[in-house]
C-alpha cells in the first residue's frame, strides 16, 4: 500500500511504476522480441479442451498479417465494429486494427438489430466483423438487418472465414500510429438510457492495464484465465492488453462456465482469474463439489460490486488466493482504484482500495466541485493519462463528464480517508430520497452483505406517494435459508439508523445483468412495480 497521510480528499498521482507512452504495435513487438517462444494466447474450447495457440512471435506475425488485410480494405482512421463472442480472431482483430491505424468499435454480441444499428450509426463504422452465433442466436441475420438501412457500412465479414478475413494481406501496408491515437470506442453499458461511446487511446489502455496487473502481481509467463467478455474493457483491455504488457500467457475461454473454468484452472495450473463476485462464488462451489485441485491460484480480481467478508475467507480457503476488488469505469480505461493483495480484511471487503499510479483521484463536492474534507461524502473524480478523449459525437455529454480542470466525474459517491483508501457510498443518480432524506444504496448493501445468509444485494428506490421513495432490498441467498423480514429488519437496525431500513425485502435466484455483469437496478424496479416478485414486509 502507499504510505500517505492526506489532509483532504485528494490523492496525488504516485510514480512507483514506470510510465511508458506506447502504441499497441510497439508493445506487441517488444514482447515478441523479448520472449518469442513464450506462450501468448491459448484457445479454450466450449467443453474446456485446448484449441489453437500462439507464441508471442506467432501472435505478432498473425496480427501483422491481419493488419495488412485491414489496411488494404479500410482507410486510416476508419472505424470497424466487432460483433462477436470470445475467440482468438477477436484478439487478433483488436491488435491488427491498431497496427492498421483503425479504430475498433466493440459491440455486445447479445445485442439485437436495433441496438447494433444504433452503435454502427452512432460510431460511423464502415464494417462489421462477427462470429456465427452468440448463445445459440445466429448473428448474420442481425447484422444484415442492422446494415439494411446503413449504406455507409460497406463490409460484413465472418471472423472465422479466413479467406475473407485475410484477403488483401499481401497488398496492404501497416501504418504508423502514436500513443495518443484513439484506438477503441467502447460503449457504456446503457443501464440508464442510450449508451455513449467512450473514445479510448492507446497510451491510456496500455499503461492502465499494465498497472492493474502489476498490482495483481502478475509476472511474465504467468497463466491468466480470461472468462470476461472481450467487448468489455475487463476482457480486451485488462486481460488481453494487460496480459501482453506483463508478458503473461492468456488462456481465452469462450465465456464463463463455472464447471469448465474450474477444470481448466486445475488442468492448466492457472494462477490468475478475473470475474465478478457471482462468478467467483460459482468457481468455489464447483471446486468444492468436484474436489478439484486449484492450489495453483495466486490471485483473483473482481469488480462490479463489493465483496462479502465470507467470500474473501472462502476464496482463501479453497484457492489459497486473495480476492482483490478493482474499481473503474470504461471512461477511465478502465481502472481507477484497487485494493492490495496484503491489505487487511476490513480494507479488502469494505473499501475499493487506493488509486492506481500516475492518476489523481479526489472526492469533490457535488454542488461547487470543491475538494471534500477527509471522510466527507462527495463524487469520486479522476484525472490523468487514462481519461477518455470524450464521448463520440456527444460534446454535451463530454462536458458533463469532464470538467474544465480535466477531472472525469464518475457519477459515483464516495469517501476517502487519510490513507487514500476509498469507499463507495452510492451513485449520484441512484440516490434514494425518502421523506426528504438522502439515502445511499451502497451503504445499505454493504451492511446487508454482512448477513450470514445473504450472498449478494441490490438496493433500489421504489416510488411512494407518501414518502417519495421507499427502500427495497433485493437479495440473492447464500444457501436454502431465507430469514423472515423481521429478522432482516433487526439485523439492519443494529447497523444503520431507522430511516435506512428497507420497507420491502425480496429474495431472488438470479439478477438481470448488463453485458458487463452489472446488476440492472432499473430492471429490478420495473419488475417490482409489475408485480413480478414475491414481496415481504416487516
Amino acid at each position: 500500500m502507499y504510505k500517505v497521510s492526506l489532509e483532504e480528499s485528494y490523492f496525488p498521482a504516485q510514480t512507483d511504476t514506470p510510465f511508458r507512452a506506447l502504441t499497441i504495435a510497439e508493445l506487441l513487438r517488444e514482447q515478441a522480441d523479448k520472449a518469442p517462444a513464450r506462450l501468448a494466447l491459448r484457445e479454450i474450447l466450449e467443453g474446456g479442451g485446448i484449441g489453437r495457440e500462439w507464441t508471442y512471435a506467432a501472435l505478432l506475425d498473425d496480427a501483422e498479417r491481419l493488419g495488412r488485410a485491414l489496411a488494404y480494405r479500410h482507410p486510416k482512421g476508419a472505424r470497424i465494429a466487432v460483433f462477436a463472442t470470445n475467440c482468438p480472431e477477436w484478439v487478433l482483430l483488436e491488435l491488427a486494427a491498431a497496427l492498421a491505424g483503425l479504430t475498433l468499435v466493440t459491440v455486445n454480441p447479445c445485442f439485437r438489430a436495433r441496438e447494433l444499428k444504433y452503435i454502427l450509426q452512432q460510431s460511423k463504422s464502415e464494417a462489421v466483423y462477427y462470429t456465427k452465433t452468440a448463445r445459440g442466436t445466429e448473428l448474420k441475420p442481425i447484422v444484415e438487418e442492422a446494415r439494411s438501412e446503413l449504406p455507409a457500412v460497406e463490409w460484413s465479414i465472418l471472423l472465422t472465414d479466413h479467406d475473407a478475413l485475410y484477403k488483401g494481406a499481401d497488398r496492404g501496408q501497416l501504418r504508423d500510429t502514436v500513443p495518443d491515437d484513439v484506438v477503441q470506442i467502447q460503449y457504456t453499458s446503457g443501464t440508464t438510457g442510450f449508451p455513449k461511446g467512450a473514445l479510448l487511446h492507446q497510451k491510456g489502455l496500455i499503461q492502465n492495464a499494465f498497472d492493474i496487473l502489476k498490482r495483481w502481481r502478475v509476472c511474465s509467463g504467468d497463466k491468466i484465465l480470461n472468462v470476461m467478455p472481450l467487448f468489455h474493457t475487463a476482457g480486451c483491455v485488462v486481460m488481453v492488453l494487460g496480459g501482453i504488457a506483463t508478458g503473461a500467457s492468456i488462456l481465452l475461454a469462450p465465456g464463463y462456465d463455472a464447471d469448465m473454468s474450474t477444470r481448466v484452472i486445475e488442468r492448466e495450473g492457472v494462477e490468475f482469474v478475473f470475474g465478478v463476485p457471482t462468478m467467483i462464488v460459482g468457481l468455489i462451489e464447483v471446486a468444492e463439489k468436484l474436489g478439484c485441485y486449484v492450489g495453483s491460484m495466486r490471485g483473483i480480481l473482481t469488480g462490479g460490486s463489493m465483496v462479502a467478508p465470507e467470500l474473501v475467507r472462502k476464496a482463501r480457503q479453497v484457492f489459497g488466493a486473495t480476492i482483490q476488488i478493482i474499481y473503474g469505469q470504461t471512461e477511465a480505461s478502465p481502472g481507477i482504484t484497487s485494493v492490495w493483495v496484503d491489505d487487511a480484511e476490513a480494507d479488502l471487503c469494505g473499501t475499493i482500495g487506493q488509486p492506481f499510479p500516475h492518476v489523481d483521484v479526489s472526492i469533490r463536492n457535488t454542488r461547487d466541485n470543491s475538494v471534500c474534507a477527509l471522510n466527507e461524502q462527495g463524487e469520486i473524480c479522476v484525472r490523468g493519462y487514462n481519461v477518455m478523449r470524450g464521448y463520440n459525437d456527444n460534446p454535451k455529454a463530454t462536458a458533463d463528464a469532464i470538467d474544465a480542470e480535466g477531472w472525469l466525474h464518475t457519477g459515483d459517491l464516495g469517501r476517502m480517508d487519510a490513507r487514500g483508501y476509498l469507499k463507495i457510498t452510492g451513485r449520484v443518480k441512484e440516490m434514494i430520497i425518502r421523506g426528504g432524506e438522502n439515502l445511499f444504496p451502497a451503504e445499505i448493501e454493504n451492511a446487508m452483505l454482512e448477513h450470514e445468509h445473504v450472498l449478494e444485494v441490490a438496493v433500489v428506490g421504489i416510488p411512494d406517494e407518501k414518502w417519495g421513495e421507499q427502500v427495497a432490498c433485493f437479495m440473492r441467498p447464500k444457501c436454502d435459508t431465507r430469514p423472515p423480514p423481521a429478522v432482516l429488519k433487526g439485523f439492519i437496525r443494529e447497523r444503520l439508523s431507522p430511516q435506512k431500513t428497507p420497507a420491502f425485502w425480496i429474495w431472488v435466484e438470479q439478477w438481470p445483468l448488463t453485458g458487463s455483469g452489472k446488476i440492472k437496478k432499473f430492471a429490478l424496479r420495473e419488475a417490482f412495480q409489475n408485480g413480478e416478485y414475491e414481496i415481504h414486509t416487516a
